[in-house]
């Protein structure tokens, strides 16, 4: 049995609620995130050619842009947010940082993979991606209505550092003072209960299921309307903080086309026992 969401919601926009319980059956799910070695192996193995390298772009936040990037294309109302020709999973900042990738950065997640990439990726190792509630449920760790994988003691920009998210004022200034300024390595911070790494902060993590929002008021009607045929993604990522996206929380959800990638998008593999 599996808990799922929370009766505390905090963006109630996102169907964050209510607390339930759901019925799961026994599945495996990988430590980490999968990393760049495990992603370039498959690559290796199948000549799989990503979504953002066939469109020949994707997303890249301002600050992490490459020297070797001329003028970029900012989304409307995120302009952090930059449409950065040839990034990849192998040029993680646009061209010329692919050595990153390739040596030290190994044992970090990929990212710039789509949900159907991921889906390609996980059927590859006999897996699939985890539904909403598996994915709650390896997060928690073994309590029922916690607010992170630690427990509900909330990081700050002080102290308490016990994931990879931002710290300082978003989006002018991260202060790194848990140690990463962009990706940590997929296996760092303490595990939670289960001895699974980062479910939250670090990348965001795609998930099989569509992203649903039930409320029936017209805002979210609208958005609902917008989102068709978007995927859940979950535990925020090293962008996100509590002034603007308090999403690095275990009930906490956003929703993506399958097809978007951007910088701080990866994912993890379940397996069914």
């Amino acid at each position: 049995m599996a808990f799922l969401g929370t009766n505390k919601p905090i963006i109630l926009g996102d169907a964050e609620g209510p607390f339930r319980k759901k019925r799961i059956r026994p599945f495996c799910i990988s430590e980490t995130a999968i990393t760049n070695a495990q992603f370039a192996a498959f690559v290796d193995a199948t000549g799989h050619v990503t979504e953002a390298e066939r469109f020949g772009w994707s997303f890249v936040f301002w600050a992490q842009v490459s020297d070797n990037v001329g003028p970029t294309q900012g989304v409307v109302e995120v302009e952090w947010w930059r449409r950065v020709d040839r990034a990849t999973w192998r040029d993680i900042n646009g061209p010329g940082t692919e050595g990153a990738v390739l040596n030290q950065d190994q044992d970090h997640p990929v990212v710039h993979v789509s949900w159907n990439d991921a889906q390609k990726y996980a059927r590859w190792v006999g897996g699939r991606l985890p539904t909403e509630a598996e994915w709650e449920h390896a997060a928690r760790g073994g309590m029922e209505d916690a607010r992170y994988p630690w427990g509900n003691r909330d990081p700050d920009d002080e102290s308490f550092f016990p994931c990879n998210i931002w710290q300082g004022e978003f989006p002018h200034r991260n202060l790194g003072l848990d140690g990463y300024q962009t990706t940590a390595p997929a296996r760092s911070f303490e595990p939670n209960g289960y001895g699974l790494y980062n479910l939250v902060g670090n990348v965001w993590e795609w998930i099989a299921d569509p992203f649903v929002i039930r409320s029936q008021r017209k805002a979210e009607r609208a958005r609902r309307a917008r989102m068709k045929g978007f995927k859940v993604a979950k535990g925020g990522s090293f962008l996100c903080h509590a002034s603007y996206c308090w999403r690095y929380r275990i009930a906490a959800r956003t929703g993506n086309s399958p097809d978007s990638t951007a910088a701080h998008i990866g994912f993890r593999v379940v397996w069914d026992v």
